[in-house]
């Protein structure tokens, strides 16, 4: 996502990066830096001090409220400028993120918007990722902001694939609901993938049935967990780029917890999440960097690995 915006802005504008790992921004500072200016800041503070839009993307809520509200290094200690426009893309809880704008804006930081995006890592390569924007759309709100809002999430995904939700929170609600599907039908098609292969049906074959037939959907094609059947998904590609399996608990658990706050029983996630938490503990289910989820449906288990065979 830095990538494109980098890539994108004007070669004169300055591009301020900060994260928790140094030798992420070294790497990204050397690699794009022909580009136009990067600085690396030491902070979020320091990186939003003199910047007018800030584009955040952390693991979770804890996460966001340490880059917005600490006191001595969040975007809350920044410089003020009410013109300024935060774009928060983080999947977390709608609580959390109602009171992370609204603290930062009572304290005249600028305008927060929850933003989550949808697309996974190929998407966010590419620079076409979905968006779920919690805020009116331009066309119905035309100010200076907003078209700061639409212009910056334009560097990192498709304006055709926006969706503006009117208000605070609303993206994170079409978020959540979005990945509940995705966890639990990832789960439904390894299943029935797992049925068919280990009855004798080609794996090539029974994909393009299911391509061709009721049972498709885009996790089946764009995250088909049988390595070799289609060519660009993880699994065909040594897990690379995949998704953290413990990401998806947390993002299971956010359904479930959504839920249950409007009367939903979430039957569904529930059984899911049974299935994430087992293989999050599961070597069999995840490389050690941790870039993969691995679910193991095409025959034996493997025997685990030792500490001390590796």
């Amino acid at each position: 996502m830095a990538a494109n915006v980098r890539r994108k802005v004007s070669s004169s504008a300055t591009l301020f990066i900060n994260d928790i790992n140094p030798s992420v921004c070294i790497n990204f500072q050397t690699e794009f830096s022909s580009l136009g200016p990067i600085v690396i800041s030491q902070t979020a503070r320091e990186a939003a001090d003199d910047a007018k839009v800030v584009i955040s993307i952390v693991p979770g809520a804890a996460d966001v409220i340490k880059v917005y509200l600490d006191e001595k290094d969040g975007v809350v200690a920044s410089k003020e400028d009410k013109e300024r426009v935060m774009c928060e893309c983080s999947t977390i809880d709608v609580k959390t993120t109602r009171e992370v704008g609204e603290k930062v804006e009572e304290r005249g930081r600028g305008w927060y918007v929850d933003t989550p995006v949808s697309g996974g890592v190929p998407a966010a390569q590419r620079g076409d990722l979905s968006v779920l924007i919690g805020a009116p759309d331009p066309t119905s709100d035309q100010s200076p902001l907003s078209d700061r809002l639409a212009g910056a999430l334009s560097h990192i995904g498709s304006p055709q694939k926006f969706f503006y939700l009117q208000t605070l929170g609303a993206g994170l609600t079409a978020k959540i609901s979005n990945n509940y599907l995705s966890g639990t039908i990832l789960l439904a098609t390894a299943e029935a993938l797992a049925i068919g292969i280990r009855s004798g049906i080609d794996p090539q074959l029974l994909y393009q049935v299911i391509k061709n037939s009721t049972g498709q959907s885009w996790m089946c094609d764009h995250v088909h967990p049988v390595p070799g059947v289609v060519g660009h998904v993880p699994s065909s590609n040594g897990y690379r780029p995949g998704f953290k399996t413990q990401m998806m608990i947390k993002d299971l658990g956010l359904g479930i917890e959504a839920g249950r706050e409007v009367g939903i029983e979430p039957v569904m996630a529930e059984a899911a999440m049974a299935v994430w938490e087992a293989a999050s503990k599961n070597p069999v289910c995840y490389d050690r960097d941790g870039s993969s989820v691995y679910l193991h449906i095409g025959g034996p288990i493997p025997e685990t690995k030792t500490e001390s065979s590796e």
